[in-house]
């Protein structure tokens, strides 16, 4: 538990770090993602953005297991 911990810090930390970097990514723009804007109300659903976090996340804990 206390690897976990400490790797999930650093991870934090260095996305903190990177933020200025990360921000440019198209993530949460990506074509497939749900926008309705109707008068003052904008209902945002980031599909896409979901499915392709979840593919990268998935491989990442596959190639770290193995």
């Amino acid at each position: 538990m206390q690897k976990t911990l400490i790797a999930l810090g650093i991870a934090l930390l260095v996305a903190g770090l990177a933020w200025p970097w990360l921000g440019a990514i198209p993530f949460g723009r990506l074509p497939g993602d749900i926008v309705i804007e109707r008068g003052n109300v904008r209902f945002y659903f980031p599909l896409t953005t979901m499915v392709v976090v979840s593919l990268v996340l998935s491989l990442l804990v596959w190639f770290l297991r193995r």
